[in-house]
């Protein structure tokens, strides 16, 4: 199934990243392994992925300037299955991540892999308040102070 984005690419200009990003989403058919994303406080996020049948040293997590990625190959067993279904095929997940959005840490439990994310904006990017100076009401400004 494609997405149209045809009335959104008449009227924008700059987002192409965006909607290609869009469209991949849509159109991604491996929905595995299955994955929450939550937000845990204002700049605080949680990536969750179930997987089952993994243990910690065969995942992968790395982080990149602005990409994390998840990998997990499964070692073979010496099982003869009768029936297989938990899947523990090797995948690969690749998550954007958006500016400022740092990896904080991981932890697995109980076949769950938790990635914690922490949005960390710098000081000298975050909105500030200028004060407004009124020209020519300098010394009314002067002398107020004196009366007072």
């Amino acid at each position: 199934m494609r997405t149209d984005l045809s009335p959104f690419w008449r009227s924008s200009v700059g987002f192409d990243r965006l909607f290609d990003l869009v469209n991949d989403t849509v159109n991604d058919s491996d929905n595995y392994p299955l994955y929450d994303i939550a937000r845990i406080g204002v700049d605080q996020y949680q990536i969750s992925l179930a997987l089952a049948g993994f243990s910690p040293d065969e995942i992968t997590v790395t982080a990149e300037q602005s990409t994390l990625t998840v990998e997990g190959k499964a070692k073979k067993g010496d099982y003869n299955y009768l029936y297989q279904g938990i899947s523990m095929r090797p995948f690969r997940r690749v998550f954007n991540l958006a500016d400022y959005v740092q990896v904080k840490d991981a932890a697995f439990e109980n076949g769950m892999l938790k990635i914690a994310l922490v949005r960390e904006v710098p000081e000298a990017m975050k909105p500030r308040r200028i004060a407004i100076e009124v020209a020519g009401n300098e010394n009314q400004q002067t002398e107020q102070k004196q009366a007072a």
